[in-house]
């Protein structure tokens, strides 16, 4: 309920340009917005520019927000439309087939390497997917989003919103299993 009251007041002080509530909501969501920027973006640079983005939606036309519903789950899908808008930006100058560089101080000998990962190593992976993986596993698996709202968003068929998800899968497995990554290029 504190955060409730807390949202609202800043909320009031963006619509009066407040510079302070600015900067308050600003320092509050900053990690938050970041983290959700990061695991569609390929670099840190890009991440923080839709990052100052999105606030500068919120701060030039606080209105767009609807105070009355959570500002969280709003202001992450302002981010996410952002990132997709970037993602489609660069989408001809990138190729499905990118190389994918595993990270070796990751590897495992572990029977069930996933439990021994951290989230930061997690992000780490999933940037090692090609854009077009990247964007389709963070959508679907991350942000809970249907292949068919995937499809509209990317501009891509539903089978290849669900190709691209399967063959991110596949990839994440390999990174996360070096060895059956080894085994199946010996067997080709």
């Amino acid at each position: 309920m504190k955060s409730e009251f807390l949202e609202k007041k800043i909320w009031q002080g963006l619509v009066e340009k407040n510079r302070k509530d600015q900067e308050v909501l600003y320092r509050i969501y900053y990690s938050y917005g970041m983290s959700i920027c990061l695991r569609y973006t390929t670099t840190r640079d890009e991440a923080k520019e839709i990052l100052h983005d999105g606030f500068m939606v919120l701060f030039s036309d606080p209105k767009k927000f609807d105070p009355k519903q959570p500002f969280k789950p709003w202001f992450r899908k302002v981010l996410v439309n952002r990132c997709i808008n970037s993602f489609k930006k660069h989408l001809r100058n990138i190729s499905e087939e990118g190389g994918v560089e595993l990270i070796p101080d990751l590897r495992d000998d572990q029977p069930n390497a996933l439990e021994n990962l951290q989230f930061e190593e997690l992000v780490m992976l999933i940037h090692c997917l090609p854009p077009a993986y990247r964007a389709v596993f963070n959508l679907y698996v991350l942000d809970g989003f249907s292949h068919e709202e995937i499809s509209k968003m990317l501009g891509i068929s539903i089978g290849t919103s669900k190709s691209n998800l399967s063959r991110a899968r596949e990839k994440l497995r390999e990174m996360l299993n070096p060895k059956i990554h080894e085994r199946k290029t010996l067997r080709q």
